[in-house]
């Protein structure tokens, strides 16, 4: 699966529309997916806000529990890569960052929604 880097800096505001979850691997015995190392794969869901368009969202797999990422947060995305994937009839995008982190203070009401 090839990686596409994705410029964060043109994506508008980004806010956390669902907080972090771990990501399940296994539905049924509801095993949390890992990574290489070990570490607890979680998911955000961020709403992208470019000027004159409507908001999305996306759900972004980042390593670790991003601290401080709550509902409504601004946040800052780090590393963001998309991939594109397809499994039968069934195909989309998924995304993975190195990194979520709230934006604090006045640089989140200045860009605010």
């Amino acid at each position: 699966m090839q990686s596409i880097p994705v410029d964060t800096s043109r994506l508008g505001v980004l806010r956390c529309a669902v907080g972090p979850e771990a990501k399940v691997s296994n539905f049924e015995t509801k095993e949390v997916k890992k990574d290489r190392d070990g570490n607890t794969i979680y998911t955000v869901g961020v709403m992208v806000r470019q000027e004159g368009r409507r908001v999305s969202v996306i759900e972004i797999s980042v390593t670790g529990e991003p601290k401080g990422v709550t509902e409504g947060t601004e946040v800052r995305v780090t590393g963001l890569e998309a991939f594109a994937w397809a499994m039968g009839d069934r195909h989309g995008i998924s995304f993975r960052a190195a990194a979520i982190t709230p934006i604090t203070g006045s640089a989140s009401k200045a860009g605010g929604v």
